[in-house]
């Protein structure tokens, strides 16, 4: 069966309103995504202590999945009609049946990290069995190895944990820089995360690669201090989050922040020089990671 894809650009007000009509209206699936992704004014969109719970994109474009022999037009007009605007217009793209499952896994091949670091999808066997291995697929959480922000913390972990060190992941996603940590040595591992589905894909990610993490949502994590706390998350969260990351740091003990462009490396140097005693920063593709040892 083929499919008819149709995207309409939209304003932040409407967008969701848009999804949801849509799918009343005989869409198989809504999704919601940057106008602007992939370029210059692509907009990273997240929820932190702090901020407004919920965030679009001021700028979006709603991408709508029809069956092939759908009326696309009456259900673009009456989903219209239901948000109380004018029918916009739209583009649209037929999409050819497929495997969605083996395409999907052939954009994923196994990532090698450092010298002795994979990061391996499941339906691929291990390249170097006597590497670190780390089994992870791609799923609904952020944080599959493929990203710089992601490859330089696993770096940071491979290059400096000695071994039985308590690591916090504060903004786990996936939960693959707890459970790196583990596979690297640590000691413990606890991860957060303000999404509910990440902790569930963190827990299921744990369980894949046999290792025990502990993973909670912000306000259930004790009070506690680890040897190492990284935080690859957004240059806007790490601004807000300082104090509270500090604190999390044990007084020698080490941090680790990315998710920050080049550009923004001095501010959150300025920012996380009043806790830490910062090393040089460490770049890769455009995106920075800062490290720094607790005073």
């Amino acid at each position: 069966m083929s499919y008819q894809q149709i995207t309409i650009a939209v304003k932040d007000n409407v967008a969701e309103r848009l999804a949801d009509a849509l799918m009343e209206h005989g869409a198989l699936s809504a999704a919601i995504e940057d106008a602007y992704a992939g370029t210059a004014n692509e907009q990273a969109i997240f929820g932190e202590p702090g901020m407004p719970a919920e965030q679009i994109w001021q700028q979006s474009k709603v991408i709508a999945l029809f069956d092939e022999s759908a009326d696309v037009a009456p259900a673009v007009a009456s989903a219209a009609e239901d948000c109380g605007i004018a029918v916009p217009e739209y583009e649209t793209e037929l999409l050819a049946e497929q495997d969605w499952v083996r395409l999907t896994q052939a954009q994923f091949d196994p990532i090698q990290i450092s010298e002795r670091l994979w990061i391996t999808p499941s339906w691929h066997d291990a390249p170097d069995e006597n590497a670190v291995n780390l089994q992870l697929d791609p799923g609904l959480a952020f944080g599959t190895g493929s990203h710089p922000t992601t490859r330089l913390c696993l770096q940071w972990l491979d290059n400096n944990l000695k071994g039985g060190e308590s690591v916090l992941d504060y903004g786990c996603g996936s939960g693959i820089l707890a459970i790196a940590a583990l596979k690297l040595g640590a000691g413990s591992a606890t991860g957060v995360d303000i999404d509910e589905q990440a902790i569930r894909a963190s827990n299921n990610n744990a369980a894949q690669n046999n290792v025990s993490a502990t993973f909670l949502l912000p306000d259930a994590l004790p009070p506690h201090q680890f040897d190492v706390v990284v935080a690859n998350i957004l240059a806007n969260p790490l601004r807000m989050l300082g104090s509270l990351l500090a604190e999390r740091t044990k007084q020698g003990g080490r941090i680790v922040l990315s998710g920050i462009l080049d550009e923004q490396v001095e501010e959150m140097s300025s920012i996380y020089n009043e806790w830490f005693e910062l090393a040089p920063v460490q770049t890769d593709d455009g995106w920075a990671c800062l490290s720094g040892t607790r005073r």
